[in-house]
């Protein structure tokens, strides 16, 4: 087979263009395109070698259309009866609520949510940003509303902005924010990641986490017309990073 030519910076091959958004290896991207599956602006694209410019591009695979991400960052609106990991046991992965080009690309959850926990989870093929959202040396606030099982006082309140102390830290865990949003509705501000965090914490003040739901990160919030289940593109990282001097560990 000759070399393929030189490409323009920022254009790909439409073979490429596919491997790389997770419609199957090489010769099934291929495949598709040789057999007229492939359009771009409303017309069928034959020619595998094809080269297009990847910013903003939009085509349709079979009929289903899709804009070419290098890297893929979502947002997913995770239902009960879920489980964060990658490797699920006795509940379904949140893998399985993603069509098969991005469960293809292997993306991560950006921290875990309990199965019985809903609300916002961000999804990501990009390590670097993985990192920077997951690492404790940043502080990236998450707001999470916790029914609880007995009314909610202030006193509690208060122990939770002094800090409590967990079975596995010696040093007590404060919530960075705490609100009353009803008589059995807790909102959480949180800026670590620990096992169970929401739920031990509301604990360790005499009280008990009946339902939870994470609305906000960073200062993405979850879209209110999002139906469980559903995910969405979040094209600017920026909503989600931490700004430039906030709190550093």
């Amino acid at each position: 087979m000759p070399p393929r030519h030189r490409l323009p910076a920022g254009h790909d091959t439409l073979d490429q263009i596919l491997f790389s958004q997770g419609f199957g290896a090489r010769r099934e991207c291929e495949g598709l395109i040789l057999s007229g599956r492939v359009s771009i602006g409303g017309q069928v694209v034959d020619d595998p070698d094809s080269d297009w410019p990847t910013q903003g591009l939009r085509f349709t695979v079979e009929g289903q259309e899709w804009v070419y991400h290098d890297k893929a960052l979502i947002v997913l609106n995770k239902p009960a009866g879920y489980e964060c990991s990658l490797k699920p046991g006795a509940w379904p992965g949140v893998h399985n609520l993603l069509p098969l080009p991005l469960r293809r690309r292997g993306l991560q959850p950006v921290g875990r949510l309990d199965q019985d926990t809903t609300g916002l989870l961000l999804m990501t093929d990009d390590g670097p940003l993985l990192h920077k959202l997951t690492s404790p040396k940043h502080h990236v606030p998450k707001i999470y509303e916790a029914t609880t099982k007995h009314p909610i006082t202030q006193a509690q309140c208060d122990k939770l902005l002094a800090g409590v102390l967990l079975d596995d830290d010696p040093k007590p865990v404060k919530a960075e924010g705490v609100e009353i949003a009803g008589e059995y509705l807790l909102r959480l501000t949180l800026t670590e990641g620990k096992y169970h965090q929401v739920k031990r914490m509301v604990a360790a003040v005499s009280n008990r986490v009946e339902a939870l739901h994470r609305s906000q990160i960073g200062d993405l919030i979850l879209p209110s017309d999002m139906a469980p289940g559903q995910w969405q593109w979040i094209d600017d990282p920026a909503v989600v990073l931490p700004k430039r001097g906030a709190k550093q560990g």
